[in-house]
């Protein structure tokens, strides 16, 4: 249970940080296309016997990088597609070539939380401050990219390396959280949370430390839940993460409609009769 909250910990800072972004440039599908294509990868280091983070973090970022590549001169939605589908593809060749792993593939899918080793919480933590030490170094720019895509490049950002640097980011931060959370509850933590921050207020840091709470509540409250019912852990994050949403939406639509002037209605105007 230790390890549990140390590590679920660890994802919800960088979930919420990193989805952020993940929100602000309205990348929701890829945030769900790079975790779940790069098990594939996880699935080939099974097969030949080498460790799961290596895989994960090879096919993660290849398919990030892919994303990045294929999107330039194309749609962002349809290269993002068909990159999942092609991870997905290999994924399905590497597991039919043997039966041994259907429960290491579904850890990866929705995460086996409560039932991480102490040996997993080094690589967790490293990850995550290479993690947080290049949104650091890329924040910036991120921020200028994502609010003013089209003054940014007069400002020296290439927004091509931006959107490259971005992605690298989401990869590391899905092979620091698929192996512990699965890909079902990093895509929670980088949407739901981040979601509701930015419903809440509109200034940068301070809707990045509101997600990052949000998120550190989410899974705390969801570990507290699953010990208690026995139920999985990715079930209440989901729940709780659309909650937050749906508070931040509530909070929005009633500040909006307090903060409305009155509507005015104009007297009609007096006829005027016209002899003939």
């Amino acid at each position: 249970m230790v390890n549990a909250w140390i590590v679920a910990s660890i994802v919800a800072v960088v979930g919420g940080a990193v989805g952020f972004f993940v929100v602000l440039r309205g990348s929701a599908f890829v945030a769900h296309a790079v975790p779940n294509g790069s098990f594939a990868g996880a699935a080939a280091a099974s097969l030949v016997g080498v460790n799961t983070l290596l895989g994960l973090g090879v096919f993660a970022v290849g398919g990030a990088l892919g994303i990045g590549f294929l999107s330039r001169r194309g749609r962002h939605d349809v290269a993002t597609a068909l990159t999942l589908v092609f991870m997905l593809g290999l994924g399905a060749l590497f597991l039919s070539f043997s039966v041994q792993y259907a429960p290491e593939v579904y850890s990866l899918l929705f995460g086996e939380v409560l039932g991480i080793s102490t040996n997993q919480l080094g690589p967790t933590i490293a990850l995550a401050v290479v993690c947080l030490v290049v949104l650091g170094v890329l924040y910036r720019r991120l921020l200028l990219s994502s609010v003013l895509p089209d003054s940014a490049p007069a400002r020296g950002v290439a927004l091509f390396g931006v959107e490259l640097g971005f992605l690298v980011l989401v990869a590391l931060a899905t092979t620091m959280t698929v192996p512990v959370v699965g890909t079902a509850l990093i895509f929670s933590l980088m949407i739901g949370p981040p979601a509701a921050a930015r419903a809440f207020t509109t200034r940068p840091y301070v809707a990045i430390a509101l997600s990052i709470g949000i998120a550190l509540a989410v899974v705390w409250v969801a570990i507290a839940l699953s010990y208690q019912t026995n139920w999985p852990v990715g079930f209440f994050v989901g729940i709780e993460s659309a909650a937050a949403y749906a508070a931040g939406r509530t909070w929005t639509f009633a500040r909006r409609n307090r903060t409305a002037p009155p509507v005015r209605h104009r007297a009609a105007p007096a006829r005027t009769l016209v002899k003939s």
